[in-house]
């Protein structure tokens, strides 16, 4: 118990945490009070889901670099279980307002989402580093919402956070990035460049 809280405190997940719920709770209010559907618009959804994603790619990696490298102790499977505990606050955050004044969802679009958000980021903080493993899914996900298309396979790939929940093409390429960036972000951990984003 002492190892898990040390672990969160030095991954700044408490703040991370508070973070994340106070934007979901933004999103939550203002779509509550501005729209008269209680079916939140999936423009929205997905924007709320890359928000939470987001925040929680800040713990990602921690303070001491050169301890997280440290054979010691086995990481990958601490690594998987830190990505897979993220992925279920994002999701089940937003399941949660399903009985309330503004529905997220559908369950499956805020998982697919959610995971290969999640995924393309952890690859990210394993390929850049964590403090900019956010660049590609924004900017993605913002050309996905703003310019969605579904007249080819290829389309619904490229603008695959907005295609419908039932579009095969996007599920499969979602879990495909969820794996990837799972099972790297689990191998190799955080970006040695790491060090370069922490203050002297």
């Amino acid at each position: 118990m002492r190892w898990l809280t040390l672990y969160l405190r030095s991954r700044r997940a408490p703040m991370a945490l508070a973070v994340a719920a106070g934007c979901a709770g933004l999103m939550w209010s203002l779509w509550a009070i501005f729209s008269k559907d209680r079916q939140v618009a999936p423009q929205m959804v997905v924007l709320t889901v890359l928000l939470l994603v987001s925040i929680l790619t800040l713990t990602l990696s921690s303070p001491d670099y050169a301890l997280d490298r440290t054979a010691a102790l086995s990481w990958p499977p601490r690594r998987a279980a830190h990505l897979l505990a993220a992925l279920l606050i994002v999701v089940g955050s937003l399941v949660l307002t399903r009985y309330t004044a503004a529905h997220f969802g559908p369950a499956s679009v805020l998982l697919r989402d959610a995971a290969g958000l999640l995924g393309l980021t952890a690859l990210g903080a394993s390929l850049l580093t964590p403090a900019r493993s956010w660049f590609l899914p924004l900017g993605w996900t913002l050309i996905a919402v703003l310019f969605p298309r579904t007249e080819t396979v290829a389309d619904q790939l490229l603008t695959w956070q907005s295609q419908a929940p039932d579009n095969r093409p996007a599920v499969l390429l979602a879990l495909l990035l969820a794996l990837a960036g799972l099972v790297t972000y689990a191998l190799a951990g955080p970006s040695r460049r790491a060090t370069a984003d922490l203050p002297a």
